[in-house]
């Protein structure tokens, strides 16, 4: 029975058995001595993937799927393992050698538009760094008028015409 229902597919986010076949040595092993775990981290991967899709909340999993707390802890544990950063990874460089190029790419790839961003971005961080200064330079009940040189010299001609 257990064998039929693994063949077949509940949501469309499940595991298949070839994904499951590369992910399984990543996951950590169970413990030698202790209590045995009693969920199945492929359930626990299929879960995640649901919640992943669906963006509901943790409460929100479906009764297949094993407890909410019990997955969301294995999420944390996955998370701090870096296993999801593991996984993508390793399914890059496979879908690379698939294609016919290297495993992991020799140089990287520059085109026009991530220059102009690059420039975009600096220039951006300099003008941000000046109004920085200026704004902690200039108090803030400071007239408008006064924060700008032009604005300043007017108010200041005005003052001397008054005296």
């Amino acid at each position: 029975m257990a064998a039929i229902e693994r063949k077949t597919k509940r949501y469309p986010t499940d595991l298949t058995d070839e994904e499951w076949g590369h992910i399984a040595p990543l996951l950590p092993a169970p413990p030698k001595r202790g209590r045995k775990p009693k969920v199945d981290l492929r359930e626990v991967l299929n879960a995640i993937r649901y919640m992943t899709r669906t963006a509901g909340g943790w409460r929100m999993l479906p009764k297949d799927f094993p407890p909410w707390q019990t997955v969301y802890w294995w999420f944390r544990r996955f998370v701090r393992l870096m296993l999801f950063r593991t996984i993508h990874d390793i399914a890059l460089m496979m879908d690379r050698e698939r294609v016919g190029w290297e495993a992991s790419p020799s140089a990287p790839v520059i085109d026009s538009q991530n220059a102009k961003t690059a420039k975009t971005a600096v220039r951006v961080a300099t003008l941000l760094e000046r109004r920085s200064r200026v704004a902690s330079a200039t108090p803030w009940w400071t007239p408008m008028a006064a924060r700008s040189s032009s604005g300043a010299l007017g108010l200041v001609a005005t003052a001397r015409c008054r005296c």
